[in-house]
């Protein structure tokens, strides 16, 4: 897997080397000290194993070590430190084979101490000095991002859930419960308390509308009209204090235009959203439903191993908050038919148009 004169000399492609991608995508410690990747929108690098949210790939450089990465202008990750040997790199290293080499058991500390030679609390401390996480939030991490890799590389989902070690599709749901997070409580209250920050702008779909907390997206929406738009966010949340732009926004409306543009196969863009259990076994299912590809309503309900659902499933898509970042536009009748759209069915015939022909 070492890096080739080629890829240190920073090839944006992954795709030209699939296994260094997949290190990446699921953060392979096995894979630490063979190379480094960089992404070009942040100007940092940083190891496989780095636990920071994964990159687009089109944004991807990868180097044979840190002073290759150095020199092409980019600076060290200050969260998975690749240009130095952390004194506990060894054991942290071994922590996470550990987690990867077993992916049907969720190891607890106890038995994480026993299998590296360490004491719980030791390993504990070490591992979040190392890698700002704990083990546990590693593992959880690493299963979710190689049930995404394997479903991106064609694999079909009940095989992918328990190849990644989920064991079952509601250990799944639990594990992505954590990006999907606002409380149920602030959601009741409109908003109160909340600082929402939306921009409308023009995207090839009419008008797009983005809102965010300070913890991700809250709103995705399209549309013909601006104030239109607006209202239908005010009246979903009444009581936030609601603010035009915002920091994050441009970055994340710029990856939703280049995803409109047929520039890009995917959003995972931070979420701050509300949805009952149902709502966001759907949701989270949608999400991996590949690029360029559909599904039905019954298909759905069946690989929840709730095939009398249909119905409630295309209820939670109607109910989706943040439009194309859940492609709920991906799901049709059983005959083929579009179903419905929130936003309107030329929409989400243009849509799949769109991803079917650029995929």
């Amino acid at each position: 897997m070492a890096a080739s004169a080629h890829q240190a000399a920073g090839h944006q492609d992954p795709d030209l080397d699939p296994k260094m991608w997949e290190a990446v995508q699921t953060r392979d410690s096995r894979a630490d000290g063979q190379f480094v990747y960089a992404v070009r929108s942040t100007g940092i690098y940083c190891r496989p194993s780095c636990p920071s949210r994964r990159p687009a790939p089109n944004r991807v450089a990868f180097f044979a070590g840190p002073t290759d990465a150095k020199t092409a202008g980019f600076r060290a990750c200050k969260r998975c430190l690749p240009d130095q040997e952390h004194p506990n790199t060894g054991l942290v290293r071994r922590v996470c084979e550990y987690i990867q080499e077993n992916p049907d058991s969720a190891p607890t500390l106890a038995e994480l101490g026993r299998a590296v030679g360490s004491s719980p609390s030791h390993l504990q401390r070490v591992f979040k000095e190392a890698t700002g996480v704990t083990p546990r939030e590693y593992a959880s991490a690493w299963r979710l991002d190689r049930f995404k890799a394997m479903i991106k590389n064609g694999e079909d989902i009940s095989t992918a859930l328990y190849d990644a070690g989920f064991g079952s599709s509601s250990r799944l749901y639990e594990t992505s419960t954590e990006k999907m997070g606002m409380s149920p409580g602030v959601y009741k209250k409109g908003g109160l308390g909340m600082n929402i920050f939306h921009t409308v702008v023009a995207c090839p779909m009419g008008r797009l509308l983005v809102a965010a907390t300070d913890q991700g997206v809250c709103s995705v929406k399209l549309g013909d009209s601006d104030p239109a738009l607006e209202e239908i966010l005010f009246t979903e949340f009444p009581s936030a204090n609601h603010q035009q732009d915002g920091g994050n926004l441009r970055v994340w409306i710029a990856e939703i235009l280049s995803y409109l543009d047929g520039e890009r196969t995917g959003l995972d863009l931070p979420l701050d959203i509300q949805s009952t259990a149902f709502q966001q076994q759907v949701w989270q299912m949608l999400r991996t439903i590949p690029y360029g590809e559909t599904r039905t309503y019954q298909q759905v309900a069946k690989a929840l191993g709730k095939d009398n659902a249909t119905r409630a499933v295309g209820t939670a898509c109607g109910a989706n908050p943040v439009a194309l970042v859940i492609p709920c536009h991906r799901v049709l009748r059983k005959d083929g038919g579009l179903g419905g759209y929130r936003w309107g069915l030329n929409r989400k015939k243009s849509l799949l148009a769109m991803e079917q022909a650029t995929d």
